[in-house]
């Protein structure tokens, strides 16, 4: 081999290592991209069971049902749109019926929103930007004081 395609085969390596890089880290990101929605949204996103996403809005009132062990069922609203919701585990202190949440999880074939993560708003004050922003669009009035500034 010359010294010249010995250079080109060095260059090419590690041409071939950086695509590879790189397709691994795409890869990586789109296993763990989660899309938020709120539940007036769904109904156009058209969103396939078992894909994961993050739903937010606000816990409906009388809607939270504690069932066996710690499995707990309750609809979240946007006013517009209601979507029911089951989790099974430890919820947030701050976990209450008429206020922000935000669950991560997957639709399953029935429709039935299965969460694997519930995030409750901070206190009184705090609501997710993209929650806010979502529910002011939907014309739900808010005091000002519930988004990040």
């Amino acid at each position: 081999m010359t010294r010249k395609q010995k250079r080109l085969a060095v260059i090419g390596g590690g041409v071939a290592f950086l695509v590879a890089a790189v397709l691994l880290v795409m890869f990586a990101f789109s296993q763990s991209i989660a899309y938020f929605y709120v539940p007036g949204d769904l109904a156009k996103a058209n969103v396939a069971p078992g894909t994961r996403i993050r739903l937010g809005g606000l816990v409906e009132n009388g809607t939270v049902r504690r069932g066996e062990g710690s499995t707990i069922t309750f609809t979240v609203t946007d006013t517009l749109a209601t979507v029911p919701v089951t989790y099974t585990g430890i919820l947030p202190d701050l976990f209450r019926e008429g206020q922000g949440v935000v669950a991560e999880g997957a639709f399953g074939t029935d429709g039935l929103f299965v969460a694997d993560t519930v995030l409750a708003k901070h206190d009184e004050t705090y609501m997710p930007k993209d929650v806010a922003d979502r529910l002011k669009a939907q014309g739900v009035e808010l005091s000002g004081k519930e988004t990040i500034k």
